[in-house]
């Protein structure tokens, strides 16, 4: 049994479709209604009460939790001298303070399962665009979170991370000079981080734990400079 979420659109939805696929029963939550997964919540995971309220309706309706990810993510872009303290704060709660409280609440039944936890941060983590600072550093945040949980939870819970870079979640209408300068020679789609997830909830990654997956074509290992 695993619950994603952020998973009424996106990665988060193409995540729970594709455990549920595999043969998972996938609980998804998130702000808004959502149908990929075989039970959806309405929740904010931001929020404390929120989030022990999601983990006590699983432990009383599917009784254990075999696989947490952590998926729900906001961003707010401006510039720093126009971002208030209440934006920043909700960017952090959203990407990376509901993770905490995820893994804090689901700790019992994910270890009596021997289970894992995956979080989806960001190519933001290590490289920036302008007027992202509250996304990048609950990015950064988010990684640096992944490692901590998994030495304090292992063995009985490995834990790691997922890091997309561009992802095309909408159908956008690209431009070959958009795939092009990816060194895998395209954008990336939903699946590239649906399955990444797979791996890393599945028995073959029993050995993997702390980790980060870099998940962007390639682009945080390319120099870039203005011809």
């Amino acid at each position: 049994m695993a619950l994603v979420t952020g998973a009424a659109q996106g990665i988060g939805a193409g995540i729970a479709a594709r455990l549920k696929r595999d043969g998972w029963q996938v609980v998804t939550a998130d702000i808004n209604p959502g149908d990929a997964g075989t039970r959806h919540v309405i929740a904010d995971v931001g929020d404390e009460a929120a989030v022990n309220a999601l983990v006590a309706g699983i432990a009383q309706t599917e009784k254990r939790l075999d696989a947490l990810v952590c998926n729900a993510g906001i961003m707010i872009r401006k510039p720093i001298a126009e971002l208030s303290l209440a934006e920043w704060r909700r960017v952090l709660d959203i990407n990376l303070t509901s993770a905490f409280l995820l893994a804090r609440a689901t700790e019992k039944m994910l270890a009596a399962a021997q289970g894992s936890i995956v979080t989806i941060a960001s190519s933001r983590a290590h490289q920036s665009e302008p007027d992202t600072e509250s996304y990048s550093a609950s990015k950064g945040g988010l990684l640096a979170l992944t490692h901590a949980l998994a030495v304090s939870l292992g063995p009985a819970i490995r834990v790691n991370c997922v890091s997309p870079g561009w992802i095309d979640v909408q159908g956008e209408d690209l431009r070959p000079e958009d795939h092009a300068q990816h060194p895998a020679g395209r954008v990336g789609k939903v699946e590239d981080i649906a399955s990444l997830v797979a791996f890393l909830t599945g028995p073959e990654a029993g050995f993997v734990t702390g980790a980060e997956f870099l998940s962007d074509g390639g682009m945080t290992r390319k120099m870039i400079y203005a011809e």
